[in-house]
């Protein structure tokens, strides 16, 4: 499995992209920061963002792309920013067609620290030993974006399988056949 990891943002968003599956070791392809200027229009820093989250996925040819979710910081502005870096993120995967998945800070944390409540430089060291990177990625946001690409190959896969079992599993009123096929 191939993905995308997008840590949204206006100024600097975050993108990685990993390859593997759960249980074997993971690689990293790419990863990179796309910047923006504070001073620069709001919609051309939003197009500026689009157009590499594209061109991500079409160089890169990811299975899915994993965003963080956007969640309530104290300056109201950068969450602005954030959501709307992330909307153009979430439109550029569904004009790809590639499924999307949106995954909270902790959700990640967890994930690859083990620990929701882990900080930034944790985070960063469990990405670079995870990918047996010679040097963390910088800055933040690259790191942030390999995470959140990591936390969905390994949960991602198994989010899919419990899918199928649930779509698949007897419910009331579905009798099973005598072979324990689904009627």
């Amino acid at each position: 499995m191939r993905v995308l990891g997008v840590d949204p943002g206006l100024t600097r968003c975050g993108l990685g992209v990993v390859e593997g599956e759960p249980g074997r070791a993971l690689r990293w392809l790419a990863v990179d920061v796309v910047r923006t200027s504070p001073d620069e229009p709001l919609a051309q820093r939003l197009v500026a963002v689009h157009e590499a989250v594209l061109a991500w996925i079409d160089r890169h040819e990811p299975d899915a792309v994993a965003v963080e979710r956007v969640f309530s910081q104290h300056n109201v502005r950068t969450v602005m920013g954030t959501a709307q870096a992330s909307g153009v993120a979430l439109v550029a995967a569904a004009l790809r067609g590639r499924p999307v998945a949106v995954y909270t800070p902790s959700e990640v944390k967890a994930a690859v620290t083990g620990s929701g409540r882990a900080d930034k430089a944790q985070l960063t060291a469990m990405v670079t030993r995870v990918l047996r990177m010679e040097s963390p990625p910088r800055p933040a946001d690259a790191a942030d974006a390999l995470a959140l690409a990591i936390c969905h190959a390994w949960r991602g896969a198994a989010q899919a399988r419990l899918a199928v079992a649930q779509a698949s599993a007897p419910r009331p009123g579905r009798p099973l056949l005598t072979d324990g096929r689904l009627s």
